[in-house]
Formats: C-alpha cells, sequence, structure tokens
C-alpha cells in the first residue's frame, strides 16, 4: 500500500542522489588531473566490445570498426566510462526498438574516431551547445523519469579532453543524434 510506494520514492530518490555523488566525484577528480594526459595503451574496439556485453540485450548495438585493435593512450577506467555513458544516452533516448551503431576508424592523419549513433527524435539545435553543460538537460522532465544525473555529457567531455582530444555532439530531429569522440592514436602499436 501507502509505505511501500513512498518507500519505493525513497528508494529511488537515494539511487538518485548517489549517482549524482558519484557523477561529482567523477568530475573533481577529473578537474583534478585534466593536465596530466596519460599514456597506458587502451584498445577502443576492445573496450566498445565489452561496454556491448554489459548492456546485453537491453539493446540492438551494431559495430563496426576498421581495425581489430585501435590503440590510443589513456585511462582505461575513463575511456570506458565515455563509452558507457554514451552508449546509456544512445539507449534511453534512442528508438526503443531502433538500433545503436558505433563505428570506430583509425585515420591515416592519426586520430581515432568513435561514433555512437541513436535513430531517436533527435535534439533541438538550440539545445546542442549546451549538452555538456552541468546539469543542462535537453528535456528536464523525460530525462528525470529516465534517471539521468545530467552529468553523464559534461563527464564525456571532460574525459575527452583530458586525454586530448574532441567531443561533438550533432543531431537532426526526427533522424537521431550522434555522438563522435576524436582521439590521437598511439603510434606503433
Amino acid at each position: 500500500g501507502e509505505s511501500e510506494r513512498v518507500l519505493g520514492i525513497i528508494g529511488r530518490e537515494a539511487k538518485r542522489m548517489q549517482g549524482l555523488v558519484e557523477d561529482l566525484m567523477s568530475l573533481s577528480r577529473l578537474e583534478a588531473v585534466k593536465h596530466d594526459a596519460p599514456t597506458e595503451p587502451v584498445d577502443i574496439v576492445a573496450l566498445a566490445r565489452e561496454a556491448i556485453g554489459e548492456i546485453g540485450d537491453t539493446a540492438s548495438v551494431q559495430l563496426t570498426s576498421d581495425a581489430d585493435q585501435a590503440h590510443v593512450g589513456g585511462d582505461r577506467g575513463q575511456l570506458a566510462q565515455v563509452i558507457r555513458n554514451l552508449l546509456d544516452n544512445a539507449i534511453k533516448y534512442g528508438k526503443p526498438d531502433g538500433e545503436i551503431t558505433i563505428v570506430i576508424e583509425a585515420s591515416d592523419t592519426g586520430w581515432l574516431l568513435l561514433s555512437i549513433r541513436d535513430q531517436g527524435e533527435g535534439i533541438a539545435p538550440d539545445h546542442l551547445p549546451r549538452l555538456t553543460e552541468r546539469f543542462y538537460r535537453a528535456d528536464a522532465s523525460r530525462s528525470r523519469s529516465l534517471g539521468g544525473t545530467g552529468l553523464g555529457l559534461a563527464i564525456v567531455k571532460h574525459i575527452v579532453e583530458r586525454h586530448r582530444g574532441r567531443f561533438d555532439i550533432s543531431s537532426r530531429q526526427g533522424s537521431g543524434t550522434t555522438a563522435s569522440v576524436m582521439l590521437p592514436l598511439q603510434k606503433n602499436m
């Protein structure tokens, strides 16, 4: 009855607070280390496969890569978080039965491009520039019901910048959203 309902709400709010605290801690840790670029060799193709494995059957994800391995110099845990956050967003805001596409390209110019595309409703152009601001939500009521903290993309942007990369979101209303991460490839791997 009523007490279960209230307990349910308290439980959900506690979870949301926990998520928020974890995200804020992530951000403050990132700010603390943003000047030292990490150098551990990280295979982005393997990380993407792992992230897809973790979500299981909750979404249909198609991975294409022009290389079996693509190494960047980085912090494995942080790069895994980038892929997870972007994948979570694509699942959350994509079409319920739509496909999510992850493309990894290692370019001759020395960059790795990782893009994650969903087939959702897309994001209005006026929201795009602000998506990586802390707590900014294109659709507050919807993302609250989906349980986001509003910090996911801010964290992604910080991590990518720490890795001397670039992060970009492009979207067309009605035909989905693409999140793109460019990272410097590690030479001679």
